[in-house]
């Protein structure tokens, strides 16, 4: 049996904070613990969230981080094994039988069978990649609340042993353990056999101090005052609760905020007027029905 790598890409808590860091990412203590532990203890880390908070930049920063490959699985319905672990290259198999026909002599068949189904023609998906990698990778499965529960029953063995079965081919053992992160928008409530198996890492909306932060870092070269007032604005925009309703259909998150400074950047904005704030508010807010609902309230949402 083949024994799982344990190779370490990051050294310490600290490590893990100061290399995100540098890849553009900021990390707080809690995040930077989850990530520690998820590797320590060769587990996946879950990280639930709403939509825009960092959850998929965090997979692809480690990876920055660390300096290994990312193979991304974006899940979706109706995803299964034939895309998400692996299939048989067909054509190539047909071939192989058609020139193959009338030369196999005696049980033909039986040793016709057991030559397709080799290494030759198997044609590996993200997860299969993943596991066979000689070289530690980050798998990030991306929104797998968007995926069906059968697809989510056959990911629990991989998550679990991290290895495969492939009835015609066999069990895969990881060469070397990935560092594997999953991703949910809480579309759907994920199983307690699935969430046993992960480390469990939420990331909410920041305060306006680390989004402040956030902006500074994403956005080089934006002003101070734009800065805190963009922020400011997005964060009320963020509080706002109407009658018979809790809020917006899709609050703004961080990587909203991020395209909206830049935006503002671009235009050469120094400071937010009501004029500026509704020509750009389609940059912010995605539908329709928010950004009348903001406008209605904008001269209350402007900071200052």
């Amino acid at each position: 049996m083949r024994f799982l790598g344990v190779t370490q890409v990051f050294k310490s808590i600290e490590n893990i904070s100061d290399k995100l860091y540098n890849s553009n990412y900021l990390a707080d203590r809690r995040l930077a613990i989850s990530v520690f532990l998820a590797e320590e203890l060769q587990k996946p880390l879950l990280v639930e969230g709403p939509a825009g908070v960092g959850k998929t930049e965090l997979g692809k920063a480690l990876s920055r981080a660390a300096g290994i490959s990312l193979i991304r699985m974006q899940c979706y319905e109706g995803l299964d094994e034939a895309k998400s672990l692996y299939e048989w290259n067909y054509q190539k198999q047909l071939l192989y039988i058609q020139n193959a026909a009338g030369k196999t002599g005696d049980g033909g068949w039986e040793k016709l069978q057991q030559s397709i189904y080799t290494e030759e023609f198997l044609l590996p998906r993200p997860l299969l990649k993943a596991l066979r990698s000689d070289e530690k990778v980050v798998l990030l499965i991306d929104e797998l609340d968007k995926s069906d529960d059968e697809f989510e029953s056959f990911l629990l063995e991989a998550l679990s042993e991290y290895q495969v079965t492939i009835p015609e081919y066999g069990t895969i053992t990881a060469v070397n353990a990935p560092l594997v992160v999953l991703t949910s928008n809480s579309r759907r409530e994920l199983s307690d056999a699935l969430k046993r198996r992960c480390l469990h890492l939420y990331i909410d909306y920041p305060s306006m101090e680390r989004e402040l932060q956030i902006v500074k870092m994403k956005v080089p070269g934006i002003n101070e005052k734009l800065a805190e007032q963009l922020v400011k604005f997005v964060q009320s925009v963020r509080n706002l609760r109407f009658t018979g309703r809790d809020g917006l259909k899709k609050p703004p998150g961080i990587s909203e905020t991020i395209d909206w400074a830049r935006s503002l950047l671009m235009l050469q904005v120094e400071s937010l007027d009501k004029e500026t704030v509704s020509d750009t508010l389609s940059v912010l807010l995605k539908y329709l029905e928010d950004t009348a609902q903001v406008e209605k309230r904008l001269a209350g949402l402007m900071p200052g």
